[in-house]
């Protein structure tokens, strides 16, 4: 994982080199130029897949992936590559969320990050795993408790799945 904000070295690349391995370290960050704004920045991945640890069949989700950035910011084009690597890894759906959510923390140091995978049926049933961090010592770590708690009080309506 590149923490220096001169690191970048995929963005514009195009040589990629595609991971078919879970792989954190493909990870870049690049400096927040508004440190002193608090805002969120929001990913949308409609594509990710990852494998049944068990069967070894695909599992398709969405991610969505919200974070109020500190000093570093995760590049996009690191990230897309980041949860491409995750296409033959095989792990369930909690831990897929929870881990990318663990990589991009260690990789930016965030303010607050939210993730969460909205994982299509199979056998009847989808998966939905949600998790946040927000800074300890900081209101940030109040607002990710009441988001927490809050998360599914007012559940959304599935009708595209």
């Amino acid at each position: 994982m590149t923490a220096d904000k001169n690191g970048i070295t995929l963005l514009g690349n195009k040589e990629n080199n595609y991971s078919y391995e879970y792989n954190p370290d493909i990870l870049e960050v690049f400096e927040n130029r508004h440190k002193e704004n608090d805002y969120f920045v929001k990913f949308n991945c409609p594509e990710f897949t990852s494998l049944c640890p068990i069967t070894g069949q695909p599992d398709f989700a969405s991610i969505y992936i919200s974070y109020v950035p500190d000093i570093y910011m995760v590049e996009s084009k690191s990230l897309k590559l980041y949860l491409f690597s995750y296409r033959n890894h095989g792990d369930f759906h909690e831990n897929c969320i929870n881990n990318i959510m663990k990589d991009l923390i260690k990789l930016m140091d965030p303010k607050y990050i939210e993730v969460w995978g909205k994982f299509t049926p199979r056998g009847g049933i989808s998966i939905d795993p949600y998790c946040n961090y927000g800074k300890k010592g900081t209101e940030w770590e109040e607002t990710a408790r009441k988001r927490l708690h809050l998360h599914d009080l007012y559940p959304e309506n599935i009708d595209n799945r």
